[in-house]
């Protein structure tokens, strides 16, 4: 009679205590492009054919690409969990021929992406876009923009060359005036920071949430989990060879490691 009457009494208890909510499963492959055409000019183009081999793949193996923004929402606990097999897609640099290449292609498969822009060279540098195209980009609904510091620095060469007042001076402006910028410019909302070649530091982490950063994100080869700060989410640097098998082991999480090349 006692143990029944034990028995009894934990499972009472334990229907009387409060449902604890399981941590999502959170597991989202960001995939980080810089520049497409008809050959391999460089490291970092990725022949847009290729390019369209990787928006068929996802979308004949069931993969939903969201906006970062629905990303970025879930860590700042203002949206519900990515459903799985959901995948990001971002372009650093706002090369022309994300203009070019990019933009029929994601209205062709009706996918979104973030562009983070570094401003000096949008209307000036003959490799990038306009200020033009990037508006005819934003009328699409399709494209989201974002920080990449105002001239792409290496804040690592920096921190050794400068005397750390300019350092300092430096990466304030990097970090207030691209945001500034592309604000007026694009009439949209910047919280959001690529780090110039992947460089970031505990020190320029504490800089970019003062300048008004909720989030930057890394070129760390691995899915964005659960587990992940917000200020360094880690993305995939795509090169020409990641098609495939080599395209699939990215997706699936077990891509080996590389050594990245700028």
């Amino acid at each position: 009679m006692l143990i029944r009457f034990i028995a009894v009494s934990l499972l009472f208890f334990s229907l009387s205590l409060p449902a604890v909510a399981a941590t999502p499963s959170v597991n989202v492959p960001i995939l980080l492009y810089h520049r497409f055409g008809p050959t391999v000019a460089d490291g970092m183009t990725i022949k847009t054919s290729v390019f369209e081999e990787h928006l068929r793949y996802l979308k004949d193996n069931g993969y939903k690409v969201i906006p970062l923004r629905q990303l970025v929402n879930w860590y700042q606990k203002k949206g519900p969990a990515p459903a799985p097999k959901s995948v990001v897609i971002v372009e650093d640099d706002a090369h022309k021929s994300v203009y070019t290449d990019m933009l029929p292609l994601a209205k062709k498969y009706n996918v979104p992406v973030t562009v983070f822009i570094y401003p000096s060279a949008i209307s000036n540098a003959k490799y990038a876009m306009t200020w033009d195209q990037l508006r005819e980009l934003k009328k699409t609904g399709l494209f989201d923009f974002q920080s990449h510091t105002y001239w792409h620095p290496n804040f690592k060469k920096d921190r050794k060359k400068m005397r750390p007042d300019e350092f300092d001076k430096s990466v304030t402006m990097q970090l207030t005036k691209s945001r500034a910028k592309i604000e007026k410019e694009l009439g949209v909302g910047v919280d959001l920071l690529a780090w110039p070649f992947g460089i970031y530091d505990d020190d320029l982490l504490r800089r970019a949430g003062a300048a008004g950063y909720s989030g930057t994100f890394t070129i760390e080869r691995r899915h964005a989990t659960a587990n992940e700060s917000l200020m360094k989410l880690p993305r995939y640097l795509l090169i020409n060879a990641d098609q495939g098998k080599a395209f699939s082991q990215i997706l699936a999480g077990n891509a080996p490691k590389r050594d990245v090349v700028y």
